[in-house]
Order: C-alpha cells, then structure tokens, then sequence
C-alpha cells in the first residue's frame, strides 16, 4: 500500500512565499514528501485545490515534468481532497490510478482538483484532474483505506 498519512494532525499554514495561506502535511515530516514539494492545498468552499510549482529538478531528460512527481502529486491530491472524510483516520492509497493527458513544464504551477466520489466505512474513492494553465495533464482516481482512527495522545505527539 502507499502513503500513510494522519491527517488529523494539523495541516501546517505557509506563512510565507508564493503559497504564503496554503496548508500541507509535509513540514519534514514525510521526507519525501519535503524533497518534491513543497505539495500543498487550500479549502476553497466544499472543494479543494491542490498546487506545487515545479522546479528544473522535477524535469525528466526531455524538458517535460516527470511523470512520477506528477504521480506523487496526484496521491497528495487524493489525500488533500479526502481529508474532511478522514476526519481522525489514519489512511494508506490502495490505488492511485493515472492517465498521462499532455506534458507538464516549470513554467507555471501544477494544479489538481477533484472530488470524493463515495465513502464507506473503511474505504473512501476519489478522482481528480491535475492541470497547468488551465490545460489538462494527468487525471487520476484512487482508493484509500482508513486504517485507524488516533488516539488523543497519538495526536498529541504528532499523529505517530
């Protein structure tokens, strides 16, 4: 299974640079997570948008974002999307699926939307649709499982 977030542990507010009032869990708490990104989301209304803006080491050999940042991308996005049907879960991807639209570049931040499509008990499905200048590169659906809720003193020591 894939990434492992708590995501009732608070999002960290950028306080400064272009993404200064976006949220993210990275805060070098997931290593990767910090080397790629910074990956972060902001709760526009009951939707939620995703960014990053790639840098000349997100590039592949071609000049084109590599498509595995985009992937890490998209299974950041599903987690940000989700995470008001998290609530105080603990959550792993199951799948994280992707098509490849047209080639993403350093130019201008990366985008994703999307939506939760159904919630059961353990499992939540989501989609979304990563885009640049308003161009669509990849879309992407997944599967997470909730694997646990927190305990008060997990989330008091940080979600561990």
């Amino acid at each position: 299974m894939g990434d492992e977030v708590a995501t009732d542990a608070p999002p960290i507010t950028l306080s400064d640079g272009p993404f200064a009032g976006w949220s993210t869990w990275s805060g070098g708490r997931d290593a990767y997570q910090t080397l790629l990104g910074p990956f972060v989301f902001r709760t526009e209304g009951d939707s939620v948008r995703c960014a990053f803006q790639p840098r000349a080491d997100h590039l592949n050999g071609g000049g084109a974002v590599h498509g595995g940042a985009l992937m890490s991308f998209a299974d950041f996005s599903l987690f940000a999307i989700a995470h008001k049907a998290l609530r105080d879960t603990r959550a792993v991807t199951v799948t994280c699926n992707s098509e490849f639209l047209s080639a993403g570049d350093s130019a201008s931040v990366i985008e994703a939307s999307g939506e939760v499509l159904r919630e059961t008990r353990s499992l939540i499905f989501v989609r979304g649709l990563v885009t640049q200048a308003s161009r669509p590169v990849l879309a992407f659906s997944g599967t997470l499982k909730k694997i646990r809720a927190l305990s008060r003193e997990q989330r008091e020591q940080g979600g561990s």
